[in-house]
């Protein structure tokens, strides 16, 4: 390359405008950001992982995919929730499992200027107003409200009774929130929705800005992306990237399925000739479909012969 040209490009470089941080991010950042996903995708860019996926997966314990996620490299994943004072966060129901997709939303201390900027970045995405209203609002079938507020409790109140029910509405889901909730006792009474938040005060949201949605936010220990898959259980929330969600799933499944198949071998109730891969295709009760069992098994046997690099290296 001449100097001349290179001289074009540092002066293309300082000319033209920076691209701004949208509040909402749009599908085509959010498909760069969630790359590895090669399946369907919502309208927003966001994976769509299944909604039979979702199901099976409330079967699964947190242990396990911790276990899964820690050896494909990922180990900041999982955030406690069992103990108030420990790490002090409130679940509503704690006897109930949510699953769901994930959209995020990521709230700031109040500061004027900054707003003005989200106002007019809104105005150009035809966002009428920036709020707490904007996450709740692209919510559909299946998705998760995720939002980090830093921990604010007093005036760090993301929602209430109304909100609330337009979120179950929306999505048929509840929240995790890194701050809190007013009008409790109302909240409880929705049938179906559940929250695991930071706690609960009287107060009304105020000094917050609502920064963006659908992009990268922080959950006490874990980085969340929009579509990641979330399991939350009386013992915390772990979260995990779409593309890994069949093969966490399928790696519970099949396992369960081993221990019964040895099991069953132990108590001489199938011969010694048959193998385990034989052995479960003969099942006709299987919780996953005989396509996903195949490339499974197939996938394992590729990793045993090739073991193949994870990235357990990264920083």
């Amino acid at each position: 390359m001449n100097k001349k040209n290179v001289l074009i490009l540092i002066l293309m470089w300082v000319v033209l405008p920076a691209k701004p941080q949208w509040v909402k991010w749009n599908p085509e950042d959010i498909k760069l950001l969630t790359k590895d996903w090669t399946g369907e995708r919502s309208s927003d860019g966001r994976p769509k992982v299944s909604d039979a996926h979702l199901e099976r997966l409330k079967q699964v314990g947190l242990e396990e995919i911790w276990e899964f996620l820690k050896a494909k490299g990922y180990e900041n994943q999982f955030e406690n929730f069992s103990g108030t004072h420990e790490n002090g966060w409130l679940i509503l129901h704690p006897d109930q499992v949510m699953t769901g997709r994930v959209v995020t939303a990521q709230y700031m201390p109040m500061r004027f200027d900054f707003d003005d900027y989200l106002q007019d970045v809104g105005k150009k995405q035809g966002i009428n107003r920036v709020n707490n209203n904007l996450p709740v609002s692209i919510l559909s079938e299946g998705d998760v409200y995720v939002a980090d507020a830093f921990g604010k409790i007093i005036d760090g109140t993301l929602m209430g009774a109304s909100v609330g029910g337009s979120v179950f509405r929306n999505s048929n889901r509840g929240v995790i929130l890194n701050g809190s909730v007013r009008d409790l006792v109302d909240l409880l009474k929705i049938e179906g929705f559940n929250g695991w938040i930071r706690g609960h005060d009287p107060s009304s949201i105020s000094g917050l800005v609502c920064a963006s949605v659908n992009g990268p936010i922080r959950i006490g220990k874990v980085t969340v992306l929009p579509g990641d898959v979330v399991l939350a259980q009386i013992g915390g929330v772990i979260f995990i990237p779409p593309h890994l969600v069949v093969e966490a799933i399928l790696s519970f499944e099949v396992a369960a399925l081993r221990n019964l198949f040895n099991t069953q071998r132990r108590e001489g109730k199938i011969a010694n000739n048959i193998d385990f891969n034989t052995w479960a295709h003969q099942q006709t009760n299987l919780t996953m479909p005989k396509e996903e069992l195949n490339t499974f098994l197939a996938q394992q046997a590729q990793q045993q012969n090739n073991q193949p690099v994870t990235r357990s290296q990264r920083q």
